[in-house]
């Protein structure tokens, strides 16, 4: 039973949901049979079961996924358009399953159901470009001093390892897939523990779009078991993985075994530099969604106002104003702008952070408190948190919380603004808020991060390449760029004298 066959009724009477793998095209249990629980962090409750996978799994998946590349008549061999086309299938289930989809989002990981609404339909669109972009992966024609013609040919890599966080799980998903198989990879996705739902579901529908089977393999489990097995395994040829930086790290120790080839985008701390001559008003509406939207679990997140002195006191009561509006409720609730965090252990170490910047001196403007409200007590919320009174050597300026917490840094000169945003090991983006278009310009070049927005927070288009400097991560994830993370070159020359 598909869980699209199982949704209706779990809502309607509050049924676990019993999920299985895809793998060779079929829906499995793990070979040993054995399940964990997925649990909805708004409520406490377990809403679901999936197979607990680990390495056994694994190779039957990667034997799977080559058997699906090798075939002569594959997915790897059809023509490029013929790609597109499935892909376009494929997009089209995706944005016509939406609403089930979405909800599934919303009561695995506790973000609320416009964030989910807005996700899903991102995520058809992601599979909507790369169906457009299968048939412009190009090679090129290289004039070279021997008499003879010289030619690359784009090829794809084979067997690729998609290692997803639980932030964003169906938008992570399809920034690694659509690429992967617009290129005509074979893929083995693995969600996060904590958020497995729509990776199952989109198995699930890649087959209903005629994309056979193999191709796209979805194994669950715990990624010291599963993810490891995947990133170790000397059938994969590339991994591609989302998450934090020290789990990257391990991955590339892991995938060093067979060179694989590794595409990272890891953790952030991002800073939004607002200068005296910026918009306040248009920064103090927009800013706070910046770093509270999904929680604030978002490697994005502008987790860092550094704001120019001379208005200081403005911004701060500006931010706690904005930040009052904020509504926290019932991830169901179509009003609700911030959910829940993704487990009672993700608010833990939220907590922890909050009374450490308390303890270092910082000063709790705002938020920073469990919600004792009805509906609320029993889930893993967390009121949004304003830190001012904040220095750069603080844990909560220096570390990524990964949680609904801001702090607010004062700076004199442009120059120390700069200084103070590029302190940290992270360097994946950030925000200038300025109207002086030089100095607008001279912030974005001399900032150390992929990814920067002057007058805004906007740092994803399906479009650009998105990815991190420093331990930020390894690759550029988006736009045509993307490509080149599931591509080999192979360069061929033909003696013509």
């Amino acid at each position: 039973m598909t869980i699209e066959q199982q949704v209706t009724t779990s809502a309607a009477t509050a049924e676990i949901i019993r999920t299985t793998m895809v793998i060779g095209g079929e829906q499995v249990a793990a070979a040993d049979g054995q399940t964990f629980e997925v649990v909805n962090p708004a409520t406490g409750k377990v809403i679901a079961t999936a197979p607990l996978g680990g390495k056994t799994d694994v190779d039957r998946a990667v034997a799977a996924a080559r058997k699906a590349f090798d075939d002569p008549k594959g997915w790897a061999n059809w023509a490029a358009g013929k790609r597109g086309r499935t892909l376009s299938k494929f997009a089209a289930l995706v944005k016509q399953n939406s609403e089930e989809l979405a909800q599934l989002e919303t009561r695995n990981v506790g973000k609320p159901i416009s964030g989910s609404r807005g996700e899903v339909i991102g995520a058809s669109l992601v599979f909507d470009y790369y169906a457009g972009a299968a048939n412009k992966i190009f090679g090129q024609t290289i004039p070279v001093s021997k008499p003879g013609l010289d030619m690359t040919l784009r090829e794809p890599i084979g067997v690729v390892g998609l290692i997803v966080p639980w932030n964003f799980p169906i938008l992570m998903a399809s920034w690694k897939l659509g690429p992967a198989l617009a290129a005509g990879n074979t893929c083995i996705l693995k969600p996060a523990s904590l958020s497995p739902l729509t990776a199952i579901r989109l198995g699930e529908l890649a087959l209903e779009a005629g994309i056979p089977g193999g191709v796209l393999n979805v194994v669950t489990g715990p990624g010291g078991s599963a993810g490891a097995a995947i990133a170790a395994h000397d059938g994969v040829g590339k991994i591609a993985f989302t998450g934090e930086t020290t789990t990257g790290q391990e991955i590339m120790r892991l995938a060093s075994g067979n060179v694989k080839k590794i595409s990272l985008e890891l953790g952030g701390k991002s800073p939004s530099i607002v200068f005296g001559d910026a918009d306040l008003e248009k920064f103090a509406r927009e800013s706070p969604y910046s770093v509270f939207d999904n929680c604030g679990q978002d490697c994005c997140a502008r987790s860092r106002i550094i704001v120019e002195r001379s208005v200081h006191d403005q911004v701060v009561a500006l931010f706690a104003a904005a930040t009052e509006k904020v509504k926290v409720g019932d991830p169901l609730d179509d009003a609700t702008e911030v959910g829940s965090l993704v487990s009672f252990k993700q608010r833990e170490r939220v907590m922890d952070y909050v009374e450490a910047g308390i303890a270092e001196g910082a000063n709790l403007v705002a938020g920073g408190r469990v919600p004792t409200a009805a509906g609320l007590a029993d889930g893993a919320f967390l009121m949004p948190a304003i830190f001012d009174g904040v220095t750069n050597d603080m844990r909560i300026a220096r570390e990524e919380i990964f949680g609904p917490v801001v702090s607010i840094i004062p700076f004199d000169t442009e120059e120390e603004a700069l200084r103070l945003a590029n302190a940290t090991p992270y360097g994946l983006s950030g925000s200038v808020w300025s109207r002086d278009i030089g100095r607008a310009l001279r912030s974005a070049r001399a900032l150390q991060a992929g990814v920067i927005s002057v007058n805004s927070n906007s740092s994803v288009h399906t479009e650009a390449p998105f990815g991190g400097y420093k331990m930020s991560g390894i690759g550029r994830e988006l736009g045509m760029s993307a490509l080149d993370l599931y591509t080999e070159v192979k360069n061929v020359y033909i003696d013509l004298s």
